[in-house]
């Protein structure tokens, strides 16, 4: 398989055949069992302002042109979910505007990838686009990894930070997982491959070596697997199939341009994003919404280096992270040491808790050493 011999180069042969020795169980446990299952959301992100006209760079026209598996929307089991997606076209549309931010990047990595566009949908599947999307197993994120899974694929799971809620690095981490299995498995099969990433490479392995020993074909289609696996890639099928032709089907699709909503910042210090937010103007729930993976709200070079920003915002985050931090008219700076406590600090400068949370824009108690902490000072108010 052609699409898969670059993703070799660049990742190792060695290094793939040790990383699926540790994976041969799947990716996560358990996909989201229909569209209608995660929580209806109602707020207003920048996204919900995006051009929503027809563009010749639209996102869905570039997916429909790498849609390779149209063919199978005449299975039963594809046919089965178009109508159940059919019958419930608002739960449809309400995950693809969940997906508004996150549709054009995933699918440009997919096809630059040389992969299907029906891999840039399997979010749609198992986490109906919600990057906070947690299950029962313990599975999370976009793309569902189980922890061991997640931390197999270096999305690291510390200090405020959950790799596995990262859009940008778990999307990466998802995309290697199922070219190395469909490698080091299946012969580049990508539906064995996604058979795998939801059961695990283990239990597809064994239904292909009974089928095979019953002298039945071992493709994904013909094997015997979990009820949730021998619907996994119907779904997937029959999403496409929708995105494909949404008029026939009866769904009004909602048009997304084709370009990154966000555009990604490297940080070099510590970095609140109720802090960026005040400083730069940019929402502050647009900045929580593309960095869930910032779990306690901040960035830290030694954690996680990169934020996301709204697109539009991108000149002005940079000027304002550019500037030399100088403390704020009527304040002054503490720079978090290890052992500091906002108690302690607000003791130490003779302020509160509280007011250093509405000051840097904290939403809890966690900070980070080698932070930057602008304090209230009551003595300069006093006078």
């Amino acid at each position: 398989m052609t699409y898969l011999t670059a993703r070799r180069k660049a990742i190792g042969l060695a290094s793939s055949l040790a990383l699926l020795g540790a994976l041969a169980v799947g990716a996560q446990s358990q996909a989201a069992p229909h569209p209608g299952a995660s929580n209806t959301y109602t707020t207003v992100h920048f996204w919900n302002d995006l051009q929503l006209e027809f563009l010749p760079g639209d996102t869905w026209e570039r997916l429909r042109d790498n849609l390779q598996w149209l063919d199978r929307s005449h299975d039963a089991r594809v046919q089965h979910w178009i109508e159940y997606y059919r019958a419930n076209p608002s739960n449809v549309v309400s995950i693809i505007e969940r997906a508004r931010p996150w549709m054009a990047w995933i699918s440009e990595k997919v096809e630059t990838r040389g992969l299907p566009g029906e891999i840039a949908l399997i979010p749609f599947v198992e986490s109906s686009f919600d990057p906070t999307a947690r299950s029962h197993r313990g599975a999370a994120g976009l793309w569902q990894f189980m922890p061991g899974t997640g931390d197999a694929l270096g999305l690291s799971r510390r200090n405020g930070y959950d790799g596995r809620l990262d859009v940008v690095a778990s999307t990466e981490a998802a995309l290697d997982y199922i070219e190395l299995q469909a490698e080091q498995w299946y012969e580049g099969d990508l539906e064995l491959s996604l058979a795998a990433y939801n059961a695990g490479a283990g239990t597809v392995n064994r239904a292909r070596h009974a089928a095979g020993a019953r002298g039945e074909p071992t493709d994904y289609w013909h094997l015997q697997l979990p009820n949730e696996t021998m619907n996994y890639l119907p779904k997937l099928n029959a999403i496409a199939a929708i995105i494909a032709d949404p008029e026939a089907h009866g769904i009004d699709l909602p048009e997304i341009d084709d370009a990154p909503a966000f555009a990604k910042i490297t940080v070099e210090t510590p970095i609140n994003l109720g802090q960026l937010a005040t400083m730069s103007g940019v929402d502050r729930d647009d900045l929580s919404a593309l960095n869930p993976g910032l779990t306690n709200g901040s960035a830290h070079p030694a954690t996680a280096d990169v934020i996301l920003v709204p697109v539009e915002h991108e000149e002005t985050v940079l000027a304002h992270l550019s500037t030399p931090a100088t403390p704020s008219t009527g304040a002054q700076q503490h720079v978090v040491t290890r052992g500091d406590s906002l108690s302690s600090i607000a003791a130490l400068h003779g302020s509160s808790v509280e007011e250093i949370r509405q000051h840097n824009g904290l939403n809890g108690d966690l900070i980070h050493e080698g932070q930057r902490l602008d304090i209230p000072r009551r003595s300069l108010a006093a006078r």
